[in-house]
């Protein structure tokens, strides 16, 4: 999905995709899932087969990285609630179709900022001279939170 063939979407429909996404992830995986009809904070719940479970998902997604802080080298970010009702928190790249699944104490952990009742995190695209706050601050080093590697 290259920024070319992405017309102007909406903030609903980039987290509409989001959701597909994490939905379509989860069906190769195994795990079915469903959309909720409201926002309450939970975007999906889905069914683990092998423990006959429920998991409940919030979905945080982007289009595309951004310059950080505005100017700087690309990158990802998200901001989620810090009282999500969540079992797990899904992040989205829509430009790679990458998901990276966080529980909320690993996503409090990992952070760089909490302000007004959410926490940030963000994720630099390619290696950069920008001094890094946490060793999580690029995509590679974010692969074990791929949804894929994650055993749910």
């Amino acid at each position: 999905m290259g920024s070319s063939s992405v017309k102007k979407l909406t903030h609903a429909q980039i987290g509409k995709a989001g959701e597909l996404l994490v939905q379509y992830r989860l069906l190769l995986m195994g795990v079915e899932s469903s959309q909720m009809t409201t926002d309450t904070g939970i975007d999906l719940v889905a069914f683990l087969p092998e423990s006959k479970t429920a998991l409940t998902i919030q979905v945080k997604t982007n289009l595309r990285p951004k310059p950080g802080g505005g100017k700087g080298a690309p990158a990802l970010d998200w901001w989620v609630p810090c009282t999500t009702p969540a079992d797990l928190v899904a992040l989205v790249d829509l430009q790679s179709q990458q998901v990276w699944a966080l529980k909320p104490e690993e996503l409090a952990g990992m952070a760089q900022q909490k302000s007004g009742g959410r926490w940030h995190f963000y994720v630099y695209t390619q290696a950069t001279s920008v001094r890094a706050r946490k060793p999580w601050s690029t995509l590679p080093e974010l692969e074990t939170f791929l949804l894929q590697n994650r055993s749910l």
